[in-house]
């Protein structure tokens, strides 16, 4: 029976996925300096995730993946230490804070108020990741098409 460490680390990146995000990086900053920009938001974000425990990584480049392909606008960055994805604008629109930031028994997805989540007087803004699975890929998209909106 495989451990939960083995089983967070299979949903990570790949060594050749981590290698072709570092290539966009050199990419961008070969543009020029927006690109620069991009490319250091990128690798900052990267950098954060590889300093995370595994279990958190995990569940960290799954969120980033699936908020890169999900809404492409929004530009990576590290926002109070955190990976973070912001607007055209440069606001925040969604974080991810891991368990072992603040000693939290669960990795955070949280929105700022970038995001279009209103729904009346009251709504959730962050959202505790224990694990990645099918369903929680299928909300996390739901919510951050909903966010960018």
């Amino acid at each position: 029976m495989p451990t939960k460490k083995a089983e967070a680390a299979s949903h990570g990146f790949s060594a050749d996925e981590r290698a072709a995000m570092k290539e966009r990086a050199a990419e961008l900053r070969a543009e020029g300096k927006k690109g620069a920009k991009a490319a250091d938001g990128l690798q900052a974000v990267l950098d954060q995730m590889e300093k995370m425990a595994p279990e958190d990584r995990a569940l960290a480049e799954r969120v980033h993946v699936t908020v890169t392909a999900t809404a492409p606008e929004l530009a990576p960055k590290t926002w109070y230490g955190m990976p973070a994805y912001a607007n055209a604008d440069g606001k925040v629109v969604l974080f991810f804070q891991d368990s072992g930031k603040f000693g939290y028994r669960y990795s955070t997805l949280g929105f700022q108020e970038a995001a279009h989540l209103d729904d009346g007087d009251m709504w959730p803004a962050s959202y505790a990741l224990l694990t990645w699975s099918p369903a929680v890929e299928r909300k996390v998209i739901a919510l951050v098409r909903a966010a960018t909106a």
